[in-house]
Order: structure tokens, then sequence, then C-alpha cells
């Protein structure tokens, strides 16, 4: 699966017309009006797999947020790819997309009660089987003087859902009838069954729509299993420091000191 998560964490090379990729494919912007902004993963994703994406900019004048969501159609057989993923993409039929709000839509079914939501400071997101790393799933506020409040903020996922540096990612988890959910997360909070029956037969590309006050997102990778070493030493540094701003003055590699600072 670690192959496939590679490949998918960047954008298919089909797109909206108003989307413009860095050489990279991780970062998509639109560049002129509100819609044509849609985005696809580079590969379906695998169970359980999340597609991440950061809010890097946003623009005044706009009403709407960003979409995300997951659809059965390869976009390489797209003739012409929507300008809007609702309703357009969705009346193609075998797309599930939603507006990213704080009240998200949640499907729920007879007799099912709350969900359990775990510490926003329990190191691991979990969603039915799927294990997911917290770190990498909470928002972090840019550097500075007040960072270390924003990022709690992010943390306890009280800021705007479409806040800028707001991370928020897509997954389908399989069911025991053959079928999966789709779920939403933002800043590593669950918020449930978005959609439900999804076919597992067929490969699912997670969709991206960056939409009207939305202006460019980034693409997260995440790592599963065990954090890597890199992982392990920020957020030890992170947790012996008062903001991150402090990092500048520590005796660490350059590189090492951007690592902590930004990501």
């Amino acid at each position: 699966m670690a192959s496939r998560c590679r490949l998918a964490a960047r954008f298919h090379h089909v797109h909206g017309t108003n989307v413009r990729l860095d050489a990279s494919r991780t970062r998509a912007t639109r560049v002129e009006s509100f819609a044509n902004g849609l985005c696809f993963s580079q590969e379906p994703l695998a169970p359980g797999q999340i597609f991440l994406v950061e809010i890097e900019e946003k623009e005044l004048g706009w009403c709407g947020h960003l979409r995300v969501g997951l659809t059965a159609h390869d976009p390489q057989s797209l003739e012409v790819v929507p300008e809007y993923s609702l309703p357009d993409l969705v009346n193609m039929g075998d797309t599930w997309v939603f507006a990213i709000t704080r009240s998200h839509n949640r499907v729920t079914e007879d007799g099912e009660g709350a969900r359990a939501q775990g510490s926003p400071w329990e190191p691991f997101l979990l969603i039915e089987r799927v294990r997911i790393p917290r770190d990498t799933l909470v928002g972090r506020s840019k550097p500075g003087r007040y960072s270390h409040i924003l990022d709690d903020l992010f943390k306890m996922n009280v800021l705007p859902a479409t806040a800028r540096r707001s991370r928020i990612g897509v997954l389908y988890a399989p069911q025991p009838d053959g079928t999966a959910d789709m779920h939403i997360v933002i800043n590593g909070e669950d918020m449930g069954p978005s959609a439900r029956h999804l076919p597992t037969t067929r490969p699912l590309y997670a969709v991206v729509d960056v939409f009207a006050s939305t202006k460019s997102v980034r693409v997260i990778p995440v790592e599963y299993g065990f954090p890597s070493l890199q992982t392990l030493c920020r957020l030890v540094i992170q947790k012996h420091i008062v903001h991150r701003l402090a990092i500048d003055g520590l005796d660490l590699p350059p590189p090492l000191k951007s690592f902590c600072k930004h990501e």
C-alpha cells in the first residue's frame, strides 16, 4: 500500500480548465473565476487510504468553499471535466461529493447512536478498522508569536472548517456487506459516514473541487504504520518548546528546523 499511497498523493493531470498545478502536481491553484476548479487524485485510493489536502490560499468575494468526495469515474475517461462537482459531476452518477461545512452531511442508520470521538491529543485517528496517525491530519498555523495557541485550536477543531491551513481528507472504509462508507476528516476529526454503500468493485478516485473562496490547496502525504524518525523528532522537539519560533534558537540542522516549524 505504501507505494500506491505515494502515487496517489498528488493530483491527476486531468483537471478543470481554471486549475494550474505545480511541477510536482501536489499544489492546485484556481487562477480565475470561481468554478472549473475540479481536481482528482492521480491514482484510485486503496481501502482506508486518506487523500489529504491543506487549504493554502483563500480569495475574498465569493460565496462557497472547498468540496471533496469520491468518484468511480476514471478522470482519463472524461471527455470534458465538469464545471462543478456539485451538481455536474454528481449528476453523472457513481460520485459522492460534499461541501465542507462545520454542520457536515452525515448519513445515519436506524438505531445508530452518537459516535464516540477520541481526544484530539491521541496519536491515532481510528475510523472503524482504519488507523491513521493524527499528527499529519491536523492543520498548523503559520509560525509566529501566537502559533502555539492557534495550533491547539486546530487540534480541537474549533476553527472554521475551511480556514486557511485547515487540513481536509476523504477516504472509504469497507463494510461487511462488500460496500464501503465514505468519511470526511477535518483537522483530525472524523465527521462520520457522509455516504454509504459505495461500490468497492470499481476504483474510487478522490475529488477535490477548488471552489469559490478556496483558491489553492496542497496535497499532504500521510505516513501509515509507525511514524518516521523525522516525525518522531519533530514531535519531541515541539513538545518541549513554547512556540515554533523558538526552534530558530536550537542547535539543529536547518532542514530539520524548517520541518519542525512548517510541517
